[in-house]
């Protein structure tokens, strides 16, 4: 592959950042970053980026899109928690637990999004050594990331980009 053919893929064309999207995106990461500070989230760097996220489609794609991830996020916060209660620290129960979110996903016709929040969520409520009860953490991951997407959706719609 050449250098040209590269440059092509890293150039934006379409859907450039821009000032206002910059600062837009910097007020919504602050904002939900100082919301779970407020609510004394122990992991309060959560919210940010899931909010991060949320702020990189308009109002109408976020709004489908945060909902799989909310309900990924659920759905890997509870496989996660009975998982790690049930057969504490085992890496096939991990896998095991990664192909039931899917399979649960089809069943409720979730899209891959959920899927992969429901993973991403399943991979820090099992993989990440913690001291704290994992139904506590379970609980503090689903309310950092509705606290992410919460504030993300406000601001959208709040101030949208043109």
């Amino acid at each position: 592959m050449k250098i040209k053919d590269i440059t092509k893929l890293i150039i934006a064309r379409k859907n450039p950042p821009t000032l206002r999207h910059s600062l837009h995106t910097a007020v919504a990461a602050i904002a939900s970053l100082l919301v779970a500070q407020l609510l004394r989230l122990p992991e309060a760097y959560w919210a940010p980026i899931t909010t991060l996220i949320v702020m990189q489609s308009t109002l109408g794609a976020a709004l489908p899109i945060s909902a799989q991830r909310l309900a990924g996020t659920v759905l890997g916060a509870v496989v996660g928690a009975l998982s790690v209660t049930w057969f504490s620290g085992n890496v096939l129960v991990f896998g095991i637990a990664v192909f039931l979110i899917g399979i649960f996903c089809t069943m409720l016709q979730l899209e891959r999004t959920a899927y992969r929040f429901a993973g991403i969520t399943l991979a820090i409520i099992m993989l990440v050594p913690r001291v704290n009860n994992v139904w506590v953490l379970s609980i503090h991951r689903f309310a950092e990331v509705s606290v992410g997407i919460a504030v993300g959706l406000a601001l959208t719609a709040l101030w949208p980009e043109r």
